[in-house]
């Protein structure tokens, strides 16, 4: 039995403020087009079954484009007489029990299954296989009866497969963010399982001990922090009562690129920076070992415009010293200028460049003096 699983698709994202060809948001729309190619790799694999295992969108009240997205793709799922079973995630699920999940507009789709009231719901109407699904429940207490009602269900005469949103194995990196993590004591069901497909956390991993446990992470980036994963879907090789066959593809996505630079050797750095890769990617300069004076004379527009191909250019300034302690001045008797003045004499009082510092401040400041005067 041929799976295919994908995850955290958050179909409608944006980001940057900068608008594609169309109009769109340029990061919503990258969001779109990782979904459009993982819908014609379905069409080309042709799976047995496919499964998404929650935040097909990125917010609880999706946009009226990101709506009318899904069901132009789903529908195109549809057509192809594959079921598909999806959960909801955290990000698909309202805070309140008032609110309807958008998730069930999607069951007007003869092939499409879909489990979004936060309770466990099975799907056992195929010959050869059932499938035990909890998404994102915010009561963790309710969540651990519904992991009750799913122990009960398993089935010793097909294959068995479990879908969640949450957390396994790490519920100490979650805690503060009120999601619900799976309970370590409740991971022997696992064993029962012919395959068990997360979603939530954004990199494909596999997990702990547990050989039938996987997550296909998301099909692009909603984070800084996410340039090392690659981004794609799991086809995996179903038995009964085996460990499954699982590989991991990627889709071609929108790069990130991260680039450390040096302040001691800032240029040589630069130089290093492969323009001939960075058109159209999204570029990270991490500038290290940076002082106050480096940090004086290195401006982001030139950064940015020595990587004027990039779509967007994020830069993060990391300081040598960490100038926490606020200083007290007296705002009313001195100018902005003498306040500054009077705080880099404190505060640079130890440093080697203290009198270069200073003088690259009163310039500064003169010039911006003079350049008001002029206007004015």
């Amino acid at each position: 039995m041929k799976i295919l699983h994908f995850s955290d698709t958050h179909l409608g994202y944006s980001d940057l403020n900068i608008l594609g060809q169309n109009g769109t948001n340029q990061r919503e729309a990258d969001f779109y087009d990782a979904f459009s190619k993982v819908v014609e790799e379905i069409k080309v694999i042709r799976p047995d079954y496919i499964i998404h295992t929650g935040d097909l969108f990125h917010k609880v009240s999706p946009s009226n484009m990101a709506i009318e997205f899904a069901i132009d793709k789903i529908s195109e799922i549809d057509e192809l007489g594959i079921p598909f079973i999806m959960i909801a995630g955290n990000h698909c699920t309202p805070k309140s029990n008032t609110s309807t999940p958008i998730l069930g507009c999607f069951k007007i789709f003869k092939n499409v299954y879909i489990a979004y009231k936060q309770q466990y719901e099975l799907f056992d109407e195929f010959e050869d296989v059932v499938f035990h699904c909890l998404p994102h429940i915010n009561d963790s207490n309710k969540a651990l009866k519904q992991i009750e009602l799913c122990e009960k269900n398993i089935k010793s005469d097909k294959i068995n497969i479990m879908l969640m949103h949450c957390t396994v194995g790490a519920s100490w990196s979650m805690d503060e963010y009120g999601e619900w993590c799976y309970p370590e004591n409740k991971e022997y069901i696992f064993e029962e399982m012919d395959y068990v497909a997360l979603g939530h956390w954004h990199g494909f991993s596999n997990v702990g001990k547990h050989k039938n446990v996987y997550y296909s992470g998301s099909t692009e980036r909603t984070s800084l922090n996410d340039t090392r994963n690659e981004k794609g879907f799991i086809i995996a090789d179903i038995f009964k009562n085996q460990d499954p066959k699982v590989e991991f593809k990627n889709i071609n996505i929108r790069p990130f690129y991260e680039f450390n630079i040096d302040c001691d050797k800032y240029e040589e750095d630069m130089d290093k920076i492969n323009l001939n890769v960075i058109k159209d990617a999204i570029c990270i300069v991490n500038l290290n070992n940076l002082t106050t004076t480096s940090s004086i004379n290195i401006k982001n527009i030139d950064i940015k415009n020595r990587l004027k191909d990039a779509l967007y250019v994020y830069i993060k300034r990391n300081l040598v010293d960490n100038l926490d302690d606020m200083i007290d001045i007296n705002i009313e008797s001195s100018s902005l200028k003498e306040q500054f003045l009077e705080f880099i004499e404190k505060e640079a009082s130890s440093d080697k460049h203290e009198n270069e510092i200073i003088e690259k401040v009163k310039e500064l400041f003169d010039s911006h003096e003079e350049d008001y005067n002029e206007a004015n």
